[in-house]
């Protein structure tokens, strides 16, 4: 009788391991806790505008306005705002820009989160709201994702596809995709 037990309960417990195994290492795939501790730093300089020629002036000589070199021109700041906390700590600032060929970038200064899987940076028309009210109030309306959020640390730039109007968003998330929850969020003042 024990060996019939016996033979009737490892299969069981070999399902159990199974079982077991299998959902340890989905959950560690899903939650991915190991970017918890890891930083990514990212440094991108602040988007340079189109060079544009200076105009030739009447008096100007062939020569000279052969030898006159383009000069870049400064994003201008449409909109900007400062982060504050959702599901994770996070801060910095975030910038709607307009550079000199029209086209429009959100660049994100200083940014400070948590690392976390499938982190995205949208535009939003949600507003930014403190709290839980504002963990995931971003998915409930007009939204753009600019792309994966390419460090948890640092200055970054995200270009915003030519069919977008700016004008019809309000705020920036950091979202996290997997969990639909903002990390942090600005809301963007018109400047």
């Amino acid at each position: 009788m024990g060996r019939l037990r016996g033979a009737l309960v490892r299969p069981w417990v070999i399902g159990v391991l199974v079982v077991a195994v299998a959902g340890a290492g989905f959950g560690l795939y899903w939650f991915q806790p190991w970017k918890l501790w890891q930083d990514e730093t990212v440094s991108e300089a602040l988007p340079a505008g189109a060079a544009s020629a200076p105009a030739p002036t009447a008096s100007a000589s062939a020569s000279a306005s052969a030898s006159a070199s383009p000069t870049p021109t400064a994003p201008t700041t449409l909109a900007s705002g400062e982060l504050i906390s959702h599901e994770h700590a996070t801060s910095g600032t975030v910038k709607l820009l307009r550079l000199a060929d029209g086209s429009h970038v959100v660049r994100l200064e200083r940014l400070d989160t948590s690392n976390g899987p499938d982190l995205r940076v949208w535009l939003t028309d949600a507003p930014v709201k403190e709290g839980r009210a504002g963990w995931h109030v971003f998915d409930d309306g007009r939204y753009v994702s600019l792309g994966k959020l390419k460090g948890n640390k640092g200055s970054q730039n995200y270009v915003l596809p030519e069919d977008v109007d700016p004008s019809r968003f309000s705020s920036v998330s950091i979202w996290c995709d997997r969990f639909d929850v903002s990390f942090g969020a600005a809301e963007l003042a018109r400047a």
